[in-house]
C-alpha cells in the first residue's frame, strides 16, 4: 500500500513517473537494456541528458548564456566547487539562514575570506535578515544564499540586490516557484528533495563567470569542463538524471512551474491555516518567511511529538519526524505531494488534537 511520504529528502516522487520508470525499467527506449545498464555514451542515453537540459532551460526560462549541467556529489560538494570556480579575489559574502547555509559558509572559509554578512541564528533561523540592510563587501567575488531552509522551515520572500554575482542553493525548492534566473550568477540544487532520487545535482551558471576556475580546482569540480562535455565528462549519475528527466516532463505536462507554485501555495496555506488556528500545534517561523516546501511544527511536548509521529505512521503518513537538530515534526510538501496528502495530514492532526489536547 502506498503511503503519503513527507520526507525532506530523499522525498516523494510523482506516482505517474514511478509507474513509467517501472514500465520501461527492463527495456529502455527499445534498447533491450535497463537504463541502469546502458552506456552513458549510447545515443539513447545522450538524448536523455540533452532533453533534461532542454526542459530545465524551458521550465526555468534559463538564458542562453548560462550553462546547465548535471553533476555528482550533492549540493554539499558544490559548497567547495563554488569558491573553487568563483573566488578569484579571495573574498565572498555569505548570508547564514540555516544549517546548510552555515555549512556552505564554513566550506568557503577554507578557500578564502568568507564574510558572514547576515545571520539569523539568534532566533533559531526562524526569519531571514533584511537583505536591503546588509553590508555587502566591495569587490566580493559572490554573495551566497540558501533560498529555502529545509530544516527550520524558512525561505527568502525576496532576494538580495547586490553588485557581486548572487549564488543560490535552491535544493529544497527548485521548480516550485518562478525565479528570474538572470538575477543570479549561479543556481544549484541537489535533486533528491524536489526533483529526483539522490545522486544528481543541477548547476545553472552564467558562462562568463566560470571561464577561469582556480588552479587548485579539481577537474571534476570545474563547471566549465562539465559544460563543455555536456555533463558527460565521466560516467554521470545516469539513473538519477533519467528520473529527473521524467519528472521534468511530468512537470511540463502539469502546466510548468507557475502551476506548481499555485498548487504549492494552496497546500501550504491549508496546513499553516490549520496550525495557526490549532490549540495544540505551533509553527515558530515568522509568517513572512515561512517555507512553502517544509513545514515544521511542535506540540510543546517531546513525549506528545513522539506519539504523534508513531500514530501518524500507523495511519499511512510517514517521515514526519522533525530534524534531529530541532525535533518536533516536519511535513515536507514538495511538488510531488498531492493536495490529498496534505488534507489527509490535516485530518489526522485534527483527530490527534481532539484526543490529546
Amino acid at each position: 500500500m502506498r503511503v503519503y511520504n513527507f520526507a525532506a529528502g530523499p522525498s516523494t516522487l510523482p506516482l505517474e513517473v514511478l509507474k513509467k520508470a517501472q514500465a520501461e525499467f527492463l527495456d529502455f527506449a527499445g534498447t533491450g537494456m535497463s537504463v541502469t545498464e546502458i552506456s552513458h555514451r549510447d545515443k539513447a542515453y545522450e538524448a536523455v541528458v540533452k532533453e533534461a537540459e532542454a526542459l530545465t532551460r524551458e521550465l526555468l526560462n534559463v538564458p542562453d548564456d548560462y550553462a546547465v549541467i548535471f553533476v555528482q556529489g550533492g549540493a554539499s560538494t558544490q559548497f567547495a566547487a563554488i569558491p573553487l570556480n568563483l573566488m578569484h579575489n579571495g573574498v565572498a559574502d555569505y548570508i547564514v539562514t540555516g544549517n546548510f547555509a552555515k555549512k556552505a559558509w564554513q566550506e568557503g572559509q577554507i578557500y578564502g575570506v568568507a564574510n558572514k554578512i547576515g545571520d539569523s541564528s539568534d532566533k533559531t533561523y526562524t526569519y531571514i535578515p533584511d537583505v536591503d540592510k546588509l553590508s555587502y563587501t566591495e569587490g566580493a567575488d559572490y554573495v551566497h544564499i540558501t533560498t529555502n531552509n529545509t530544516i527550520f522551515g524558512s525561505r527568502y520572500s525576496k532576494f538580495p540586490k547586490c553588485a557581486a554575482p548572487l549564488v543560490a542553493d535552491m535544493s529544497s525548492e527548485i521548480f516550485s516557484r518562478e525565479v528570474n534566473v538572470a538575477d543570479f550568477g549561479v543556481i544549484y540544487a541537489g535533486a533528491q528533495k524536489n526533483l529526483a532520487p539522490a545522486g544528481v545535482t543541477i548547476v545553472i551558471a552564467k558562462r562568463s563567470l566560470i571561464e577561469n576556475p582556480l588552479k587548485i580546482c579539481p577537474t571534476m569540480l570545474k563547471w566549465k569542463v562539465q559544460d563543455e562535455n555536456g555533463s558527460l565528462y565521466n560516467t554521470p549519475p545516469a539513473f538519477s538524471i533519467y528520473m529527473a528527466n521524467l519528472v521534468l516532463n511530468n512537470l511540463k505536462a502539469k502546466g510548468g512551474v507557475k502551476a506548481m507554485r499555485e498548487q504549492n501555495d494552496y497546500k501550504a496555506k491549508l496546513l499553516y491555516d490549520f496550525i495557526d488556528n490549532s490549540k495544540l500545534y505551533k509553527n515558530n517561523v515568522v509568517p513572512e518567511f515561512r517555507s512553502v516546501m517544509n513545514v515544521p511544527f511542535v506540540t510543546g511536548s517531546e513525549e506528545l511529538d513522539a506519539k504523534f509521529v508513531a500514530e501518524a505512521k500507523k495511519a499511512g503518513l510517514v517521515s514526519l519526524k522533525g530534524h534531529r537538530i530541532v525535533g518536533g515534526m516536519r511535513a515536507s510538501i514538495y511538488n510531488a505531494m498531492p493536495v490529498e496528502g496534505v488534507k489527509a495530514l490535516i485530518e489526522f492532526m485534527k483527530k490527534f488534537e481532539k484526543e490529546n489536547a
